[in-house]
């Protein structure tokens, strides 16, 4: 599992970490790090020769670029640190020096000269802490870094977002690869920033010991997914694997029940029992399914509802919250969705709303929920006191909320996001799939967290293999969920 920290835990990190370390030690294992990552994007052989610039700004991170232009300069590159900042710090300036790289300061000499004949740019303008996005004498100098053949290279993060959230408050630097040390920061897996970093890749220098044992956000692996998927045995029945129930479709949207139901049936579930107005083209569809016009308590027992997909003006969402089972809420069920009625609910909640969607229940813009991914899914599971799962080009799973002495609503546990997808995968019916499929887990016993994340996981998955490059229906993707939980649980 990848775990990401904000900085103030970072930073405290670092801080017991040197309290044991000789001074500057940290540095120089960010800088080794970061120097060899450099030499094999400059590939074996041509490191001697090539030609390398430094966008030095006056925090650690232009020290920690420094420091490897230095190494890179011993090894027979030609380096050229150009000075942002009002300062710089001396002890990498110094060993850029004496290695024979050469320093420009940007205040008086021309910084564009060096950036045009670079083969590589390390970006070192701003670190973890920089918010606000470029200051603007140093957006010309990154246009010009980004505009030309180099290969781009963010030293911990592309200078310009933000470490903590993700969000891009003005002007960035978007790299090819983004070296970072100890542990990610959130903002490097979660867009927009996310779609700043290019290659992201993680340089061990010692700080895990020092890191607590809760992430703030956490991506799931192949491993981590295996793991916690459900394997019926020997004594398994279709009841003890889990009954989900589908409330959804209409008269104007048959499909949305389809591809629901079909993706409930290819994620695992026992059985599905289908409620609402779509029973025949279900039935042709997947005449395994288990079909009652309703309403719902009447449909039999299941272990979850999912409610809401393709629903329109139909009934049943207050009937299936009435339950005493996990609910999957998604599409028109999320349509002036109570949060205290979900809150009043005595089993788990799923929310799966789009930023549309979001946005509509916390009374806020797309563009405010798109910008600001974190805030917007910790702040649902905090308001509905439910579990998360925020659809869009990061998918991101958040815990249920609980509500502080003080009555404020606090968001529960790390955030996972989602690390699977496509672009593709942004196609009519594909949510559909994913709450049939979240829901099957859901009844077949995973947390709702779990059955969220483990679900966005396998959907992403699927919608890469049936994608292949190109685009994909909804019924593609469902078609290759069984191949995704295969390639998952290989291993096993």
């Amino acid at each position: 599992m990848r775990t990401a920290y904000r900085v103030e835990t970072v930073r405290a990190a670092e801080a017991a970490l040197k309290a044991r370390l000789p001074e500057g030690a940290l540095m120089q294992r960010a800088a080794a790090g970061l120097a060899a990552a450099c030499c094999s994007l400059l590939g074996k052989g041509r490191v001697y020769g090539a030609r390398v610039a430094l966008l030095v700004g006056s925090g650690d991170n232009g020290g920690d670029a420094l420091y490897a232009g230095a190494r890179l300069a011993r090894r027979g590159a030609g380096v050229t640190a150009v000075l942002l900042g009002d300062r710089a710090h001396e002890g990498g300036l110094a060993a850029l020096r004496a290695a024979g790289g050469r320093v420009v300061d940007s205040a008086h000499d021309d910084p564009f000269e060096p950036l045009a004949a670079a083969d590589l740019v390390l970006d070192g303008i701003t670190g973890i802490g920089g918010q606000g996005g470029l200051r603007p004498d140093a957006v010309p100098v990154a246009r010009a870094a980004r505009g030309s053949d180099a290969v781009l290279v963010a030293v911990d993060l592309p200078s310009g977002v933000d470490a903590d959230t993700g969000e891009v408050a003005g002007e960035a630097l978007r790299a090819d690869v983004t070296v970072t040390f100890g542990t990610y920061k959130p903002g490097l897996l979660v867009d927009p920033a996310r779609s700043y970093t290019g290659a992201l890749r993680l340089v061990d220098i010692g700080l895990g010991g020092e890191l607590p044992g809760v992430a703030d956000l956490e991506a799931l692996q192949h491993q981590d997914v295996a793991r916690l998927l459900p394997v019926p045995g020997a004594e398994s029945d279709k009841y003890r694997r889990g009954v989900l129930g589908v409330v959804a479709g209409s008269a104007r949207y048959p499909g949305a029940a389809v591809l629901a139901v079909e993706g409930a049936l290819r994620g695992g579930a026992g059985a599905v029992r289908y409620v609402g107005p779509a029973a025949d083209a279900v039935i042709a569809a997947h005449p395994e399914t288990l079909v009652h016009p309703g309403p719902p308590d009447r449909a039999g027992r299941v272990q979850a509802w999912v409610v809401g997909p393709g629903l329109g003006d139909e009934p049943g969402v207050a009937e299936v919250l009435a339950s005493d089972v996990p609910v999957l809420v998604d599409a028109d069920g999320l349509r002036g969705l109570d949060p205290s009625l979900v809150r009043a609910r005595s089993a788990p909640t799923v929310l799966t709303p789009h930023a549309g969607e979001a946005a509509a229940l916390l009374g806020a813009t797309r563009a405010e929920v798109e910008a600001g991914r974190l805030a917007a899914v910790r702040e649902l599971a905090a308001r509905f006191g439910a579990t998360v799962l925020l659809k869009g080009s990061t998918t991101l799973v958040c815990g249920a909320g609980t509500e502080a002495a003080s009555g404020a609503a606090v968001a529960g546990g790390a955030v996972r996001v989602n690390p699977t997808g496509t672009g593709w995968l942004a196609t009519a019916g594909s949510g559909d799939v994913l709450s049939g499929l979240a829901g099957s887990l859901l009844a077949a016993g995973l947390r709702p967290v779990d059955a969220a994340s483990c679900a966005a996981y396998l959907h992403g998955l699927a919608a890469r293999r049936a994608s292949a490059g190109g685009p994909v229906t909804a019924g593609d993707v469902a078609g290759a969920l069984g191949g995704a939980w295969r390639d998952v649980t290989a291993g096993l």
